[in-house]
């Protein structure tokens, strides 16, 4: 009880940054990160800053969308979290595990998983669970347990049906999936998918990330989305907009889309139902809420809103 007692006497802002270490899974510490260019005889001759002080932090069970133009250090920052590149300033904690330390490399990339853009250069079988299972394999699950595993994620992913084809006959939305499949039958903690749909159609970009809300929903893995497509990360717990290598804006996605000419100033898109809404407002629409983001809340809001004129 003493230890109880101890804890009702420590002030609620340091209980709240306790609670906040417990329950992160991803944190950065004033991350930058230079890429650095040599000529011929090995000397500098450029150095770019990709990243420059990025502090943000990540609670287990969150989906959380990093939103950024060409070149905003989005990408890069999704290479830190998997340690795949290592900050030159700051630090990067993965369930509490610095990625720079070597010793907890394999234990980060177990943690959180990593979908790339282009799902062909992550496919090593030629027939689909055989992929799947080719990352457990790595890790050295028993036999048995893998097929568990590779069952388990294509159900999840809702390729099961697909299971012996080849991945090379399958769209690019399919492929993608059993990209996921390969990573979810890991039993990461956390995905991070860097642009995983630049290559794909309108049907498959809807596929993929139908299948990372339902991975969040329904098995509470939390999911880092990395895109420069806006309408993917309405349903975002918060987002993370980047430019330049910084963050620039933080907040819901409402809290964000409410900021339409701050998004402009950022060169960033802004999703059609967000975008008419503001032009009506400035057209004399006052009514109408800010942030609004899908088709359907701005057909309610007009409808709600001017039903009695």
């Amino acid at each position: 009880m003493a230890s109880v007692r101890v804890c009702f006497l420590l002030p609620v802002s340091v209980i709240y940054c306790i609670l906040l270490i417990i329950m992160a899974i991803v944190e950065t510490h004033g991350v930058s990160f230079d890429y650095i260019r040599r000529d011929e005889e090995g000397n500098v001759s450029a150095i770019n800053r990709a990243l420059d002080d990025v502090d943000i932090s990540v609670e287990k069970g969150e989906f959380i969308a990093i939103l950024g133009g060409n070149g905003s250090g989005k990408s890069t920052l999704a290479k830190h979290i998997n340690a795949i590149l290592y900050p030159t300033e700051g630090y990067v904690l993965v369930d509490g595990k610095n990625t720079a330390d070597e010793a907890n490399t394999l234990t980060v990339r177990q943690k959180a998983g990593m979908i790339f853009q282009n799902p062909d250069n992550q496919i090593v079988g030629s027939i689909v669970e055989e992929d799947v299972g080719f990352g457990p394999e790595n890790m050295g699950i028993p036999s048995e347990n893998i097929w568990e595993r590779v069952e388990e994620a294509l159900k999840i992913l809702g390729m099961w049906e697909y299971r012996k084809h080849s991945p090379m006959r399958l769209s690019g939305g399919q492929k993608q999936r059993v990209a996921i499949a390969g990573v979810v039958a890991m039993h990461p903690e956390c995905i991070i998918m860097d642009e995983p749909t630049a290559m794909l159609d309108p049907v498959g970009r809807k596929d993929v990330i139908r299948a990372a809300r339902a991975l969040n929903d329904v098995e509470k893995v939390t999911i880092i989305l990395i895109t420069h497509y806006m309408e993917e990360v309405v349903y975002a717990d918060r987002v993370f907009v980047m430019q330049d290598g910084k963050v620039k804006m933080t907040g819901t996605p409402k809290e964000i889309f409410s900021q339409v000419e701050e998004l402009q100033e950022l060169r960033l898109n802004i999703p059609q139902p967000t975008r008419l809404a503001y032009e009506l407002k400035k057209r004399g629409l006052s009514r109408l809420p800010d942030g609004i983001l899908t088709e359907k809340e701005l057909v309610t809001e007009l409808c709600r809103s001017y039903s009695t004129m």
